[in-house]
């Protein structure tokens, strides 16, 4: 496990290369950057390379200040010419970089990849960059800008001439003779406070300390110890970080390099005649002790170093101004929906105690009516905390758009609908990839050339929605392109060097047709590109979907362009499932897809041509399953008229399922099937087991999956 800093510093880092990621694109697709893009991206970048620099990451510090250097420049001479789809270039290879860095270190490895290149080209870029536009490439804006602002300070108000000491290394501090303007030294006093609700201020002192080390003579600080003592954070909050030091720099440079301190509010800085007028300065026994008592350099430790004790940050004071944010781990999160989970399970063996079945206990009855009552209000917190937006999923095909359509020459824009829909973070993070795969595909077979969709009287930049919406308690998601739609000649035809039909052509629907095309190794591309034509994607697409317990469909209009259907449920934790007896198994159908059940009268269920077993309901010709049949359970009902139908929905089909009685509907949690006993029984439609309420397991059927394996 990481260092709790460094963990810190990793999601605040990644949060930020997302941010300037959708940035960068936007500012791309707009032809220009804003004045806020650009102060977004350069705070962004100044923050990743202070936070950098703190965690002695070089390679990712000294990257993201050439960037910002970019940025700095755009915002203080305003240049008439700016290439907007080259610095955004920059930007995201800048992104790439530090987020494989990124990876490595949450991975437990130590980034160890040499940004050197990135950072001679974003260099010589911002020297053309500056020629392009008639400035000097060799001046330094910071230096001008702070010379230009001490002058008209000057001219302004000129300050009367402050005495100016020299401070020995090795001696006792105290006022000397006023030396040459070379050597003269300043003494400051400064309390940096940061903005309210920042959180990690102790981190964010110590990054004070580190960006100074080298624009000081001597330096000393309250609080003492910043990342050892507990009382840091308080004392940082309620007094601010106060610092006392000498440097040659004077007051504008000093407060130049202050100003930059990320999430400063405010601070309060002034220059004293000596050190005997600082509120804190330790004699130099004191110094001698504490360097002997730190006499390894304070630093974070990281993954790969030598693991030390792990501090205990201390709690936030509860505050009635709003409500605060906090960052939790994720594998908190799961442990903490496993016990629910679990209570789930306990309060169902309490109530359905068969040692309780038939009596009239009152007081119990109204107990376990509360249980259930708190049961399910945390249930729904906890689930309410694992719920994530698709926002940030959504938008990261923006970058899987704009790099295709210009390494393939084509014009495609991203619409984005229903992003703010919030589905589990599981499978928030099992969809990515099939997302991914499918918009690939939409802009490399889907979206024309550019000269093709003119000569077909088509828009020459092609439209790909990406939309999500709650339907009951599934997540439905789509992705529609108005591209060239799928040729179905050409799929069929590889489906026949393939082998993959299993029926007579006449009778394939289109849809049938173009579910080709999720089938492993299937490709209609001849040549293999960077993209595709390896088989390989639209099968990981279905097999991933499934995993999820969801489902994919996709349909096409020649010339039109072609759409993707997903399907998922909103949580793979606990759901609501009819239980149902047949002979001595119990099995469970989620209640979603439970349209109604009854008992069929005598006749209503009958045979077609082919023998399978049909039943009308509600004008529709729906077939019938025996489970008995299926999973060759003993013992079961076998009249109809004396057991009970389920008609469930999946997708566009119904069908009924015949089961000996109903057990009820409960809130179920879903358990995996063990590998030894997938290895050894036949598992088909089954997604899963539950324990039920007396202590028995109980099957979990996936409707769609029964459907397709008996009936297609």
């Amino acid at each position: 496990m990481a260092e709790p800093m460094v963990e810190v510093f990793i999601f605040e880092t990644k949060q930020f290369l997302e941010q300037l990621e959708q940035i960068a694109l936007g500012s791309e697709e707009q032809g220009g950057f804003s004045v806020d893009d650009v102060n977004e991206i350069f705070r962004a970048m100044h923050t990743i390379k202070g936070s950098a620099a703190m965690m002695m990451f070089d390679q990712v510090s000294t990257l993201a200040h050439s960037v910002e250097d970019i940025f700095f420049y755009i915002r203080e001479l305003k240049p008439a010419k700016v290439d907007a789809t080259a610095i955004t270039d920059i930007v995201l290879n800048a992104v790439d970089f530090m987020r494989i860095e990124m990876d490595k270190l949450e991975a437990g490895g130590t980034p160890d990849m040499s940004s050197e290149e990135l950072r001679n080209y974003t260099k010589d870029f911002l020297r053309n960059f500056k020629v392009e536009n008639g400035h000097d490439p060799d001046i330094d804006l910071r230096k001008v800008k702070n010379a230009k602002k001490s002058e008209d300070q000057a001219a302004m108000a000129p300050e009367p001439p402050k005495k100016q000491y020299y401070i020995g290394a090795a001696k006792q501090p105290a006022p000397v003779q006023e030396a040459q303007s070379d050597d003269a030294v300043h003494v400051y006093e400064a309390a940096i406070f940061f903005q309210q609700g920042c959180e990690m201020e102790e981190v964010r002192a110590f990054g004070v300390v580190n960006n100074l080390k080298e624009k000081v003579i001597e330096l000393h600080h309250l609080p003492e110890k910043i990342l050892e003592d507990e009382s840091a954070t308080d004392t940082i909050r309620n007094l601010g970080f106060r610092l006392f030091f000498t440097s040659k720099l004077n007051m504008d440079d000093i407060k130049a390099e202050l100003d930059q301190t990320i999430f400063l509010d405010h601070m309060e800085l002034k220059e004293l005649a000596s050190t005997a007028e600082c509120e804190y300065w330790p004699s130099q026994e004191t110094i001698a002790i504490t360097a002997l008592e730190n006499s390894e350099p304070i630093k974070p430790d990281l993954p790969a170093g030598v693991a030390g004790p792990v501090r205990q940050k201390p709690q936030p004071k509860p505050s009635t101004e709003g409500a605060q944010m906090i960052t939790v781990r994720v594998d908190k999160l799961d442990k903490l929906m496993d016990l629910v989970g679990e209570m789930v399970i306990a309060e169902a063996m309490v109530t359905q105690n068969p040692d309780i079945a038939g009596l009239e206990l009152d007081n119990f009855a109204k107990a376990a009516r509360q249980l259930h009552k708190i049961n399910g209000e945390l249930q729904d917190s906890v689930m309410a905390l694992r719920m994530v937006p698709l926002e940030g999923t959504f938008k990261k095909m923006n970058r899987i758009v704009r790099d295709m359509t210009k390494k393939l020459g084509k014009k495609a824009r991203l619409v984005l609908v229903g992003e703010s829909t919030e589905v589990d973070k599981n499978i928030n993070e099992h969809i990515s990839d099939p997302l991914m795969h499918i918009v690939r595909n939409s802009v490399d077979h889907g979206i024309e050339m550019p000269e093709v969709r003119a000569e077909a009287g088509k828009d020459e930049t092609g439209t790909i929605i990406l939309s999500a919406e709650n339907a009951g308690g599934e997540v439905v998601l789509k992705i529609k392109d108005d591209g060239g739609g799928l040729n179905k000649e050409k799929i069929l035809d590889r489906a026949r060097k393939n082998g993959i039909i299993n029926k007579p052509e006449s009778e394939l629907t289109d849809q049938e047709i173009y579910s080709f095309i999720f089938a492993p190794g299937f490709s209609t591309k001849e040549k293999v590109t960077e993209f595709s034509g390896r088989g390989v994607g639209m099968d990981v697409v279905v097999s991933n979907i499934k995993s999820l317990g969801g489902k994919v469909l996709v349909d096409s209009e020649p010339g039109m362009g072609s759409t993707t259907t997903i399907k998922i449920p909103l949580t793979l934790a606990i759901i609501e499932g009819m239980s149902v007896a047949v002979g001595d198994a119990t099995f469970t159908v989620p209640i979603n897809y439970v349209s109604r059940s009854f008992r069929p009268a005598e006749g209503e269920i009958f045979r077609d041509p082919d023998g399978s077993e049909m039943i009308m309901v509600q004008g529709n010709c729906c077939p019938v399953v025996r489970l008995y049949d299926v999973y060759s359970v003993p013992g079961a009902i076998t009249d109809p008229t004396d057991g009970i139908l389920m008609l469930l929905e999946a997708g566009d089909t119904c069908f009924g399922v015949m089961a000996d009685k109903l057990l009820g509907v409960q809130e179920i949690v879903v358990k995996p099937v063990p590998k030894y006993i997938s290895r050894r029984v036949k598992t088909t439609g089954i997604s899963g087991c539950t324990l039920l309420g007396d202590g028995s397991i109980s099957l979990i059927l996936d409707p769609q999956q029964v459907h397709n394996n008996i009936f297609d």
